[in-house]
């Protein structure tokens, strides 16, 4: 009896210790199963917000003045778009071929899954995926692409732990706007302005039909590239619709009767050439305006796409045409509008030889270019238009300066010798009214650049850049009110939040409106009857200043009329001399044909500066003669001189 119970008791004992090896291996397998399928899970986001930005590629849009695409680098986004401002088809057909039960499960719908394993054993591959559309926003958003079972698990984990998380509207919502749909399109918004031309708020069934088609197999689906395997899955999301209730019998019909036409692809093959610069310039200054690592940029700059496409081809066909003779390989143009906008540029000849932008990059001698500065600075000194200057030889402490056509004109008034681009009165008059003067007034009028305080200076040896002498210009054509250049209106995420938006801050006062007029009128003479006759406008006002540099290695001309003020600038990258290439010749050509493309349709105003009267060379020297001549008589009244002096 005794020795029974003892082998009873063992029994229990070897009974009990394989339970508790097997719980033991059970519960081993069971933490190295969850192991194996959790161990590198991301946590589930908490709201909506976090998953908006989540593996968005970087991408920048870079729109017009009104906000019109221009091109894009990277992804295509668009806005996001509400549920709520969608038509009710348009989420229908992504239900009805994606997840028809999305309202009725938790993350992930069992009986999907149940029948698409069913259907998979019978078809012997893989036809179905019973993926949820929650399953397939984690999938894309916080998963990697694997298809294996590990990924599978791990994807209806979190599939379930989003809908305790977010909201069915919410979920939907993130869905539409961040699949991706094909030609480098993520979002309903996106892929509806690229196949359709118009917002998602404005597709029709059958377009919505074709774009729900295209989550299965956005690339081979492509309708602009097989647009029969596209409309043949359309057709299979129609029949779904009708199936689920979203749609009538005779709404599928006339839908199939009249399948969705995508449109011709109109971005720009060279976009990306074509407004190279211009994207680089936005990027540049949008990093300052909006510091910090933001994935994607809506930029709306100041730019005139037609107008810049102005300035691209007049520099282009110019060169063409002349550059290879005169040995003048780059030329760059930058057109503001009044108020600062910088509506135009051209950085250059091709972006996709060089993407060094000219327009703001190239700190070059702008040689006479210089010299309205100059003569600013003597106008607020005391001289004006009609002052007398000697035109001589000059030599100071060593330095002779010479002028270009290599003889003295004797006699001249100020305005004369800004018509003539005389070298030996600007070296004067600098010298006369104090460099610091000078190199004062240029940064007053908008020059960021270093300005050297040495005589030179005076003749345009200082290096500056085509925007900030444009912009000095501009303060002559505004009366004296300086206007600092601008290119960024607004910038923008693809939620439509808004990072940065241009406000006006108002003209500050750089001259008083005598000086600055007094200058536009003798501007307004160097393109009338003097270096810069090859500029003059047709039937329209307009004033400006030539410049060449030493050896013909730079050479300029930037003006105005009552619209916009424009520089041109052309030369070599590098830094070689061009064939006589002064800053009336191939400059002011450009600047001619390109500013009468600028002003077509618009109607001729006046400069608010009166024109200067037209005098022969006779009555300029009279001029300068009898101008000099009251000034000695001024003088001798000053330094009181008796009477019989007098």
């Amino acid at each position: 009896m005794m020795e029974r119970d003892r082998r009873e008791q063992r029994r229990r004992l070897i009974v009990g210790g394989s339970l508790a090896l097997i719980a033991i291996m059970l519960v081993s397998f069971a933490f190295a199963g969850w192991h194996w399928a959790f161990h590198d899970l991301p946590s589930a986001p908490q709201s909506a917000a976090e998953l908006w930005n989540v593996r968005r590629e970087p991408a920048v849009t870079l729109a017009d003045r009104e906000g019109r695409v221009l091109a894009v680098r990277g992804p295509l986004y668009a806005r996001a778009v509400a549920l709520e401002s969608l038509p009710e088809h348009v989420p229908q057909a992504f239900l009805a071929i994606e997840d028809q039960r999305f309202y009725q499960h938790t993350g992930v719908d069992f009986r999907g899954v149940a029948r698409a394993l069913w259907r998979n054993f019978r078809a012997g591959a893989t036809v179905e995926g019973g993926s949820t559309i929650t399953m397939q926003l984690v999938k894309n958003l916080m998963l990697t692409p694997d298809r294996e079972l590990r990924r599978k698990i791990q994807e209806m984990r979190l599939a379930r732990a989003l809908e305790r998380q977010l909201s069915k509207t919410e979920i939907l919502e993130l869905y539409l706007n961040r699949i991706y749909l094909g030609a480098r399109a993520y979002g309903i918004e996106a892929a509806a302005e690229r196949y359709f031309d118009k917002s998602a708020t404005e597709l029709t069934l059958a377009e919505a039909a074709l774009l729900a088609a295209l989550p299965k197999a956005p690339s081979r689906l492509d309708p602009t590239v097989n647009l029969d395997a596209a409309r043949a899955r359309a057709a299979q999301v129609l029949a779904a619709m009708e199936e689920a209730g979203y749609i009538t019998a005779t709404e599928h019909a006339e839908a199939l009767a009249d399948p969705a036409e995508p449109v011709a692809d109109t971005s720009d093959p060279n976009a990306t050439s074509n407004w190279g610069h211009a994207f680089d310039m936005a990027l540049a200054e949008a990093q300052r305006l909006v510091p910090g690592d933001i994935p994607d940029l809506i930029i709306r700059t100041t730019l005139d796409p037609a107008l810049a496409r102005a300035a691209n081809e007049t520099v282009e066909r110019v060169l063409s045409e002349q550059g290879e003779a005169a040995n003048a390989g780059e030329a760059a143009i930058v057109l503001l509008a009044p108020d600062g906008a910088i509506r135009a540029f051209a950085g250059g000849r091709d972006y996709r030889d060089s993407q060094f932008n000219r327009a703001l990059q190239a700190q070059r001698q702008p040689g006479s270019a210089f010299k309205p500065i100059v003569f600013a600075a003597a106008l607020e000194a005391g001289y004006d238009p009609s002052s007398a200057v000697w035109d001589e030889p000059v030599d100071l402490e060593g330095w002779t300066p010479q002028n270009f056509s290599g003889s003295y004109r004797g006699l001249v008034t100020l305005q004369e010798a800004l018509k003539r681009s005389i070298n030996t009165v600007a070296v004067q008059v600098a010298d006369e009214v104090g460099i610091g003067r000078i190199v004062e007034m240029g940064h007053r009028l908008g020059i960021r650049s270093d300005l050297p305080e040495l005589p030179a200076i005076a003749l345009g040896a200082a290096e500056v850049n085509l925007v900030e002498l444009t912009a000095a210009y501009s303060v002559f054509a505004n009366d004296g009110e300086r206007r600092a250049p601008y290119f960024i209106l607004s910038i923008t995420n693809s939620r439509g939040d808004v990072l940065y938006e241009h406000r006006d801050p108002g003209a500050e006062r750089a001259l008083e409106t005598e000086t600055a007029q007094a200058m536009s009128t003798m501007l307004q003479d160097v393109v009338m009857t003097g270096t810069g006759r090859r500029a003059a406008l047709p039937g329209r006002a307009s004033a400006g200043k030539t410049g060449t540099s030493q050896s013909f290695r730079d050479a300029w001309f930037i003006g105005y009329t009552a619209d916009y003020t424009a520089g041109v600038w052309v030369g070599n990258d590098d830094d070689s001399p061009m064939e006589n290439v002064t800053g009336g010749g191939l400059p002011a050509q450009i600047w001619r044909d390109f500013m009468v493309r600028v002003h077509e349709g618009l109607p001729a105003r006046a400069l608010s500066a009166p024109a200067p009267r037209t005098r022969s060379e006779r009555e300029e020297r009279l001029a300068a003669f009898y101008s000099d001549l009251s000034s000695a008589f001024s003088e001798l009244l000053e330094d009181g001189a008796s009477p019989s002096e007098r």
